[in-house]
């Protein structure tokens, strides 16, 4: 958010971080209100998705537990997280590459940028290289289903902020607060829901139209 906002007030002064600000809370751009099931839904389906083949697979689980006081304690740190990464990955990256490039390439290489950045952070938390190959996976796949979000409504940001928010309670909701999370299973289902939205939407807008 500070390099997108540095960049702007060099292109636009104080009105062009005013109108890049504002488009945090830009709900009215959701015209179609269907796209919140997604926005909500999904990445919950995928961790109980997951839970549940995890099960299936023998692995050692504790008993799904939902701690109902910390959720929105979690839910309000983790938006005001992903509000300071959406407004510079999907408020001001994501147009200029789509433009350059297409929707899906964009979403790939902005997803590698962005597993990237959390390779070292991972690493000194002790992650192993495979968690760490797995965890990316995972992360590319998620752009690319937050592209496709961000171009079906009408370029909504504040649509990509509140995904972001909910798969990162999502993931800290899975048993003992992350704890039992395997990546490997989860990446495979975001990669395999990412490849369809490529499939079904089309790779260069991952919409039926490109939206204003």
């Amino acid at each position: 958010m500070m390099a997108a906002l540095i960049l702007v007030y060099r292109e636009n002064k104080t009105e062009g971080v005013r109108e890049l600000l504002k488009r945090s809370f830009d709900y009215k751009r959701i015209k179609a209100k269907i796209w919140y099931a997604p926005i909500v839904l999904l990445m919950p389906g995928v961790m109980v998705l997951t839970y549940g083949l995890m099960r299936l697979m023998g692995e050692p689980l504790p008993t799904a537990q939902f701690p109902v006081l910390a959720t929105p304690v979690m839910f309000l740190a983790f938006f005001i997280t992903a509000l300071g990464e959406e407004l510079g990955w999907s408020g001001y990256v994501t147009d200029p590459m789509q433009d350059r490039w297409n929707a899906l390439q964009a979403g790939i290489l902005l997803g590698l940028v962005w597993a990237a950045w959390h390779i070292i952070p991972l690493a000194q938390g002790g992650r192993s290289p495979a968690w760490i190959t797995w965890w990316c996976l995972s992360t590319v796949a998620q752009r690319v289903l937050i592209v496709w979000l961000y171009n079906n409504t009408w370029k909504s940001v504040f649509a990509t902020i509140l995904y972001h928010d909910i798969s990162n309670v999502s993931w800290l909701l899975f048993p003992n607060y992350g704890s039992h999370y395997d990546p490997r299973i989860t990446g495979l289902i975001v990669a395999f829901a990412a490849t369809t939205v490529a499939v079904v939407w089309g790779p260069q807008t991952l919409a039926r139209y490109r939206n204003a």
